[in-house]
């Protein structure tokens, strides 16, 4: 093994591990970050989300109230006129389904019957105890409540308040749902997020007799489930599939590849009231600008990398020859040359070598000019 180029080698090779390893860390510790910006943005995308859908609720159960309370609705509910009390609503109802997508208002006489739905006047009498839960629990406790609910023209965010007469007698209820459409197509005006609203076919089938035969068909059916709204079906259709709804019990979150973009996924169970599965709420944004982040943190960590490798490496190379390498041939060749009985010539450069190999530079001297009177003696 030769001084002269396994030393290099040695020095490089360590140079190149060390930096490589700082580099990998370095690239670990900015995925670590990124990982955790994007978690910041889950729980951004779920808080909106949820904050919005209490707000529904909270806009719904208030308005019911409103309506409850009204001496009007009293006495014709409670007259059990229900032509005058279409009468009396159905300006309002057209405002607040046009202003604030209120799209469901409906009367009911205890326990749970249908007595008025201002968006479907024609249907009434129907008793609606097997499958709206919310409604007859009202009418059974006679307090507000709230939450989402399968009825009969579809799925909607509830707000069910009891109705008493001026005496103070309960004669029934009032609710009010707000749709999901509008609601979802708000908050990705808002905040770009797109949604998507799965709900059990199983569900829909027997309760919402209302609905569009239509929006039940094969395009809009995944795995047991319907998807019922979306603010951008095809988005939403390579983002939540069969197998990713399937089992939703809690929030489920993944990042996947659509249209180009990558984006951060989010799955909400929907459940009603009562906490019966209704089906899920598919919510997805663009996590493309933390995703390119690392992506060019790895480029410039590489470009970094190899850069400091060869400027060290370079660096190397010449301090060790031109410092220590170099000396020491010239040495070796000069001693040679003495114990090869040659003739000795001055070291040029002499005064340049390191201070620790002057002494042998001097010995050189030492040997060269003894030679050199020998030769003149002889």
């Amino acid at each position: 093994m030769r001084f002269r180029r396994s030393a290099p080698i040695a020095i490089i090779v360590a140079i190149v591990l060390v930096v490589a390893g700082a580099a990998t860390i370095s690239n670990r510790l900015f995925s670590g970050m990124t990982d955790a910006v994007e978690a910041d943005q889950f729980r951004t995308m779920g808080a909106i989300v949820e904050t919005a859908i209490r707000e529904a609720e909270n806009k719904a159960l208030a308005r019911a109230e409103l309506l409850a309370d009204l001496p009007t609705v009293q006495r014709l509910l409670g007259a059990g006129d229900r032509a005058g009390l279409e009468a009396e609503l159905s300006r309002m109802f057209a405002n607040q389904k046009a202003r604030h997508g209120v799209d469901q208002v409906q009367f009911h006489t205890p326990p749970a019957t249908s007595f008025l739905r201002l968006h479907d006047p024609a249907t009434f009498g129907d008793d609606l105890t097997a499958f709206r839960p919310l409604v007859v629990a009202v009418n059974r406790e006679r307090v507000p409540m709230k939450g989402a609910a399968v009825a009969r023209s579809g799925p909607a965010i509830f707000g069910v308040s009891p109705v008493f007469d001026a005496a103070g007698k309960h004669i029934g209820s009032v609710e009010l749902g707000i749709d999901y459409g509008p609601l979802m197509a708000a908050l990705k005006t808002a905040y770009g997020i797109d949604l998507g609203l799965f709900i059990e076919e199983p569900v829909l089938k027997q309760y919402a007799q209302g609905v569009d035969p239509e929006r039940m068909g094969e395009e809009n059916r995944v795995g047991r489930f319907i998807r019922f709204e979306a603010t951008n079906a095809q988005l939403i259709a390579q983002l939540a599939g069969a197998q990713d709804i399937a089992v939703v019990n809690e929030p489920v979150r993944y990042v996947r590849e659509a249209q180009g973009l990558v984006r951060g996924v989010l799955l909400l169970p929907v459940n009603s009231a009562s906490g019966t599965p209704l089906g899920v709420i598919a919510a997805t944004m663009d996590f493309s600008a933390s995703r390119a982040a690392v992506n060019r943190s790895l480029i410039w960590q590489v470009v970094i990398t190899l850069v400091a490798i060869l400027t060290l490496a370079g660096f190397v190379i010449v301090v060790l020859r031109g410092f220590l390498l170099r000396p020491l041939q010239v040495l070796g060749e000069r001693f040679d040359a003495v114990s090869a009985g040659e003739p000795l010539t001055p070291i040029e450069g002499a005064e340049t070598f390191p201070s620790e190999m002057q002494p042998f530079v001097a010995l050189y001297d030492k040997v060269r000019a003894r030679r050199s009177e020998s030769d003149k003696t002889s």
